[in-house]
């Protein structure tokens, strides 16, 4: 049986792992590297921004060529914020006005443990479980012009995004992400793969450590917890919206396909609003 890889737990014990973090960056940046070091939670100090942030997963090669960053998403879905991280690890290499070169590629993996919650930003919704970040331009012919070498890859293995066509170096990870989060005991995964075969004696919770059980289920915790929250303050927002519409004269039909509030709830909040009304 495996342990979710959507636990943040476990998420840092198998990608902390020097195989299974080499061959990851391997399958999605076709790039052989070494590592001496890999930081999790890792912040700056001084800060790189007025944003003081925190990586999930960094680290940099041992030949100091590479400064690789993972997140893990649960709850903020937002690209503006995967970009400022990611931006900001470029920008920082800059020191002085006498020298702009990157000395380091900066590469950037992001993984949505759950499925996409946001649209382009020209409303269209985003259907693809991999998508590929680099920064070069094109000219007007179409062509790309490789100026620079900066990469970001996000992943989203949910099965509602799944695609026949993508190729095999994304799709063992994604099959991974998927298997310990919804199929963790029949299983079907590439174990010809070294780094996913490494993953899966990882986090093989049957053997797991008292320690790693004990924050694991910690962590799931701190997830229910943050998940009721937001649930209530959600609800706050529906019942504030059905408000508004109510006081504008809308049908209980309407209040329901913009809130999904329900006729019960519908009808309480009007004897409320109408017996404030009344006291007024």
């Amino acid at each position: 049986m495996l342990a979710p890889l959507d636990n943040e737990t476990i998420f840092k014990k198998a990608f902390t792992d020097k195989e299974v973090f080499q061959n990851f960056v391997k399958d999605l940046f076709d790039i052989d590297i070494i590592v001496d070091k890999i930081e999790t939670e890792k912040k700056f100090e001084p800060p790189l921004s007025p944003i003081n942030f925190e990586l999930d997963i960094y680290a940099e090669t041992s030949d100091q060529n590479f400064i690789i960053e993972i997140q893990k998403i649960d709850y903020d879905h937002n690209f503006d914020r995967f970009l400022h991280y990611f931006l900001t690890l470029i920008s920082n290499q800059q020191k002085s006005s006498a020298d702009y070169k990157f000395k380091q590629r900066v590469l950037g993996v992001v993984v949505f443990a759950r499925p996409y919650r946001f649209d382009t930003k020209d409303g269209q919704p985003i259907r693809d479980n991999v998508l590929i970040m680099d920064f070069n331009p094109r000219n007007l012919k179409g062509d790309l012009i490789k100026l620079y070498e900066h990469n970001m890859v996000f992943l989203n293995p949910s099965k509602k995004y799944q695609n026949e066509e993508t190729p095999k170096n994304y799709q063992d990870w994604l099959d991974l992400f998927y298997a310990s989060m919804k199929e963790p005991v029949n299983y079907k995964l590439n174990v010809n793969n070294k780094g996913i075969a490494r993953a899966i004696k990882i986090i093989d919770y049957d053997k797991l450590d008292a320690e790693t059980l004990r924050k694991m289920k910690e962590t799931e915790m701190r997830k229910e917890v943050i998940e009721i929250e937001r649930r209530d303050s959600k609800k706050e927002e529906r019942i504030e919206i059905a408000k508004r519409l109510i006081s504008k004269g809308h049908s209980n039909e309407i209040i329901k396909d913009g809130t999904g509030l329900s006729d019960k709830e519908i009808n309480i909040l009007r004897k409320e609003l109408k017996t404030n009304d009344q006291c007024d």
